[in-house]
């Protein structure tokens, strides 16, 4: 069993998500809470849910996605684990959090490194580290197929419901993330539902026939 769970929070509207299996065993990807009230309201569900967080997985570490490291960290005893081309970003955290004029703490550095190719077990659960850079040059898109046969691709900020991520930031590059998303998102396949780390869930088919970045 696969169940997922999306919070909005953050003063950029990010999604944080929240996966677990018939067991209750979870991860939580790209944590962006950075008020006590989001961070009550995760710990609530996970308390809730009797669920048991073993893993924080990042997409990417844009501040807007591990402003809620230093709470998981403390709370669950976890550490993030991210792409190390993305290093840059959580050991620049503070600089950048200062630019925006945000108040949070500072993410703990990760514990490991995921690579393209890895795959990620939490419980029943086995999810495929797909790398998919330009938005980031560190992005990783997590890939998990259900036994039903439902396909789930949590993507952070590679592709979009109708656009795609940002590459006028520090080392992101448009030709690299659209190659990205042509060459390793389309292959998964039409009926690919696509979790995004900004707005509404997507389908790789639909993004394939109507998003003006890609058709």
């Amino acid at each position: 069993m696969f169940k997922l769970k999306s919070f909005t929070v953050n003063p950029f509207q990010q999604n944080t998500y929240l996966i677990w299996d018939s067991n209750g065993v979870a991860a939580i990807i790209d944590p962006g809470n950075s008020t006590r009230l989001e961070n009550q309201m995760i710990k609530r569900f996970i308390e809730e849910n009797d669920l048991k967080l073993q893993r924080l997985l990042l997409t990417h570490a844009h501040i807007d996605h591990i402003m809620g490291n230093s709470f998981i960290s403390e709370e669950y005893g976890l550490l993030p684990e991210v792409h190390q081309a993305d290093l840059f970003f959580i050991e620049g955290m503070m600089q950048t959090a200062h630019m925006y004029g945000l108040n949070c703490e500072p993410s703990p550095m990760p514990s490991s490194y995921i690579k393209d190719g890895d795959t990620i077990t939490i419980g029943e659960i086995s999810l495929n580290c797909i790398h998919t850079p330009g938005h980031s040059p560190g992005s990783i898109t997590f890939y998990h197929e259900t036994q039903k046969g439902q396909k789930v691709a949590i993507a952070g900020d590679v592709l979009f419901n109708g656009s795609i991520g940002r590459t006028d930031l520090p080392m992101g590059d448009y030709d690299t993330l659209i190659n990205s998303i042509k060459k390793k998102l389309f292959p998964l396949g039409d009926d690919t539902i696509v979790y995004s780390g900004h707005g509404p869930s997507t389908t790789i088919g639909r993004e394939r026939v109507s998003n003006p970045f890609l058709v």
